[in-house]
Protein backbone atom coordinates (compact mmCIF):
# COMPACT_ATOMS: atom_id res chain seq x y z
CA UNK A 1 0.00 0.00 0.00
CA UNK A 2 1.36 3.38 -0.94
CA UNK A 3 1.78 6.01 1.77
CA UNK A 4 -0.23 9.17 1.34
CA UNK A 5 2.96 11.16 2.04
CA UNK A 6 4.66 9.82 -1.02
CA UNK A 7 4.59 11.91 -4.14
CA UNK A 8 5.02 10.56 -7.58
CA UNK A 9 7.79 12.27 -9.45
CA UNK A 10 8.03 11.86 -13.14
CA UNK A 11 11.25 12.56 -14.94
CA UNK A 12 11.12 13.34 -18.59
CA UNK A 13 14.32 12.77 -20.47
CA UNK A 14 14.93 14.98 -23.48
CA UNK A 15 17.11 13.90 -26.35
CA UNK A 16 20.70 15.15 -26.08
CA UNK A 17 21.62 18.25 -28.03
CA UNK A 18 23.90 17.58 -30.91
CA UNK A 19 27.57 18.54 -30.47
CA UNK A 20 28.46 22.06 -31.57
CA UNK A 21 30.17 22.37 -34.88
CA UNK A 22 33.88 23.38 -34.91
CA UNK A 23 32.97 26.73 -36.48
CA UNK A 24 30.46 27.48 -33.71
CA UNK A 25 33.05 26.62 -31.02
CA UNK A 26 35.61 28.90 -32.63
CA UNK A 27 33.14 31.79 -32.73
CA UNK A 28 32.34 31.29 -29.04
CA UNK A 29 36.02 31.22 -28.17
CA UNK A 30 36.66 34.42 -30.13
CA UNK A 31 33.75 36.10 -28.33
CA UNK A 32 35.16 35.08 -24.93
CA UNK A 33 38.66 36.31 -25.81
CA UNK A 34 37.26 39.58 -27.15
CA UNK A 35 35.22 40.11 -24.01
CA UNK A 36 38.23 39.41 -21.76
CA UNK A 37 40.41 41.72 -23.83
CA UNK A 38 37.90 44.57 -23.62
CA UNK A 39 37.61 44.10 -19.85
CA UNK A 40 41.41 44.15 -19.51
CA UNK A 41 41.66 47.32 -21.63
CA UNK A 42 38.90 48.95 -19.59
CA UNK A 43 40.64 48.13 -16.31
CA UNK A 44 43.94 49.41 -17.68
CA UNK A 45 42.31 52.70 -18.70
CA UNK A 46 40.76 53.07 -15.25
CA UNK A 47 44.14 52.48 -13.61
CA UNK A 48 45.86 54.97 -15.92
CA UNK A 49 43.20 57.65 -15.45
CA UNK A 50 42.93 57.37 -11.67
CA UNK A 51 46.43 56.30 -10.63
CA UNK A 52 48.67 57.76 -13.33
CA UNK A 53 48.93 61.09 -15.06
CA UNK A 54 50.70 61.88 -18.33
CA UNK A 55 53.23 64.71 -18.06
CA UNK A 56 55.33 66.53 -20.64
CA UNK A 57 58.87 67.37 -19.55
CA UNK A 58 60.00 70.87 -20.47
CA UNK A 59 63.67 71.74 -20.21
CA UNK A 60 66.84 69.73 -19.70
CA UNK A 61 67.36 69.93 -15.94
CA UNK A 62 66.82 66.16 -15.57
CA UNK A 63 69.06 65.13 -18.48
CA UNK A 64 70.25 62.56 -19.30
CA UNK A 65 67.39 60.64 -17.61
CA UNK A 66 64.73 62.88 -19.19
CA UNK A 67 64.97 65.05 -22.27
CA UNK A 68 63.11 68.19 -23.31
CA UNK A 69 59.54 67.48 -24.55
CA UNK A 70 59.68 63.87 -23.35
CA UNK A 71 56.36 62.35 -22.26
CA UNK A 72 56.15 60.34 -19.07
CA UNK A 73 53.60 58.90 -16.65
CA UNK A 74 53.68 59.83 -12.98
CA UNK A 75 52.12 57.82 -10.16
CA UNK A 76 49.82 60.21 -8.28
CA UNK A 77 49.01 57.94 -5.33
CA UNK A 78 52.28 56.20 -4.51
CA UNK A 79 53.12 58.55 -1.65
CA UNK A 80 49.86 57.76 0.10
CA UNK A 81 51.28 54.30 0.74
CA UNK A 82 55.06 54.75 0.60
CA UNK A 83 57.45 57.35 2.01
CA UNK A 84 59.37 59.68 -0.27
CA UNK A 85 62.92 58.33 -0.55
CA UNK A 86 66.27 59.69 -1.58
CA UNK A 87 66.74 59.18 -5.30
CA UNK A 88 63.03 59.43 -6.19
CA UNK A 89 62.29 61.57 -9.25
CA UNK A 90 59.29 63.63 -8.13
CA UNK A 91 56.89 66.12 -9.68
CA UNK A 92 55.81 69.07 -7.54
CA UNK A 93 54.25 72.51 -7.65
CA UNK A 94 56.94 75.14 -7.98
CA UNK A 95 57.05 76.79 -4.51
CA UNK A 96 57.36 80.31 -5.97
CA UNK A 97 54.56 79.89 -8.53
CA UNK A 98 52.07 77.08 -8.00
CA UNK A 99 50.78 77.40 -11.54
CA UNK A 100 53.99 75.65 -12.65
CA UNK A 101 55.19 72.10 -12.07
CA UNK A 102 58.82 71.03 -11.71
CA UNK A 103 60.45 67.61 -11.87
CA UNK A 104 63.61 66.93 -9.81
CA UNK A 105 65.38 64.23 -7.84
CA UNK A 106 65.13 63.97 -4.05
CA UNK A 107 68.55 64.44 -2.44
CA UNK A 108 67.93 65.43 1.18
CA UNK A 109 65.25 64.11 3.52
CA UNK A 110 63.60 65.94 6.45
CA UNK A 111 66.03 66.60 9.30
CA UNK A 112 69.16 65.94 7.22
CA UNK A 113 71.92 68.45 6.53
CA UNK A 114 72.90 68.95 2.89
CA UNK A 115 76.19 70.46 1.77
CA UNK A 116 77.97 70.63 -1.58
CA UNK A 117 81.76 70.95 -1.75
CA UNK A 118 83.43 71.20 -5.16
CA UNK A 119 80.40 69.56 -6.74
CA UNK A 120 80.27 66.60 -4.32
CA UNK A 121 77.03 66.30 -2.34
CA UNK A 122 77.27 65.50 1.36
CA UNK A 123 74.32 64.44 3.51
CA UNK A 124 74.93 64.58 7.25
CA UNK A 125 78.65 64.81 6.54
CA UNK A 126 78.83 61.77 4.25
CA UNK A 127 79.26 61.99 0.49
CA UNK A 128 76.58 60.27 -1.58
CA UNK A 129 77.12 58.38 -4.83
CA UNK A 130 75.33 59.97 -7.77
CA UNK A 131 75.76 57.72 -10.83
CA UNK A 132 72.90 59.58 -12.55
CA UNK A 133 75.00 62.79 -12.86
CA UNK A 134 77.47 62.55 -15.78
CA UNK A 135 80.80 64.38 -15.29
CA UNK A 136 79.93 66.94 -17.98
CA UNK A 137 76.77 67.92 -16.05
CA UNK A 138 78.46 68.43 -12.67
CA UNK A 139 78.46 71.84 -10.98
CA UNK A 140 81.75 72.28 -9.13
CA UNK A 141 80.55 75.14 -6.93
CA UNK A 142 79.93 74.99 -3.18
CA UNK A 143 76.64 75.22 -1.32
CA UNK A 144 75.49 75.11 2.28
CA UNK A 145 75.46 73.45 4.66
CA UNK A 146 71.69 73.74 5.15
CA UNK A 147 69.40 71.69 7.34
CA UNK A 148 66.26 70.35 5.66
CA UNK A 149 63.22 71.34 7.76
CA UNK A 150 60.64 68.76 8.81
CA UNK A 151 58.10 67.78 6.14
CA UNK A 152 60.27 69.19 3.35
CA UNK A 153 62.72 67.71 0.82
CA UNK A 154 65.89 69.02 -0.80
CA UNK A 155 65.64 68.40 -4.55
CA UNK A 156 68.07 68.86 -7.42
CA UNK A 157 68.15 68.29 -11.15
CA UNK A 158 70.59 65.73 -12.56
CA UNK A 159 71.89 68.35 -15.00
CA UNK A 160 73.46 70.34 -12.17
CA UNK A 161 74.80 73.22 -14.26
CA UNK A 162 71.37 73.79 -15.82
CA UNK A 163 68.90 73.27 -12.98
CA UNK A 164 66.74 75.64 -10.97
CA UNK A 165 66.27 73.61 -7.78
CA UNK A 166 66.49 73.69 -3.97
CA UNK A 167 69.83 75.46 -4.21
CA UNK A 168 67.78 78.42 -5.50
CA UNK A 169 64.27 78.15 -4.02
CA UNK A 170 64.98 76.01 -0.96
CA UNK A 171 63.52 72.69 0.19
CA UNK A 172 60.09 71.68 -1.11
CA UNK A 173 57.16 71.02 1.22
CA UNK A 174 55.76 67.49 1.00
CA UNK A 175 52.29 68.96 0.36
CA UNK A 176 53.59 70.34 -2.95
CA UNK A 177 54.86 66.94 -4.14
CA UNK A 178 52.09 65.18 -6.05
CA UNK A 179 53.71 62.32 -7.95
CA UNK A 180 56.69 60.15 -8.79
CA UNK A 181 57.97 59.62 -12.33
CA UNK A 182 57.54 55.95 -13.25
CA UNK A 183 57.36 55.43 -17.01
CA UNK A 184 58.44 57.13 -20.23
CA UNK A 185 56.31 56.58 -23.31
CA UNK A 186 57.51 59.18 -25.84
CA UNK A 187 59.72 59.39 -27.84
CA UNK A 188 59.64 55.71 -28.67
CA UNK A 189 63.37 55.19 -28.17
CA UNK A 190 62.92 56.29 -24.52
CA UNK A 191 59.98 53.93 -23.94
CA UNK A 192 60.33 52.09 -20.65
CA UNK A 193 60.35 52.20 -16.87
CA UNK A 194 62.05 55.09 -15.08
CA UNK A 195 63.68 52.99 -12.36
CA UNK A 196 64.75 54.99 -9.35
CA UNK A 197 68.48 55.05 -8.78
CA UNK A 198 68.96 55.63 -5.09
CA UNK A 199 71.73 57.89 -3.90
CA UNK A 200 73.72 55.79 -1.47
CA UNK A 201 76.50 56.70 0.89
CA UNK A 202 79.98 55.80 -0.31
Amino acid sequence: MQSTDEKKISITETPGTPASSPGHSLRNEIRVWTRDLLIAIGLALVIIVFLYQPVKVEGTSMAPLLSDQERIFINKFVYRFEPIERGDVVVFWYPLDRSKSFIKRVIGLPGETVEIRHGVVYVDGQSIAEPYVPPQYEDMSDYGPVRVPSDTYFVMGDHRISSNDSRVFGPVSNRYIYGRAVFAYWPVDHFGSLSTTEAKTK
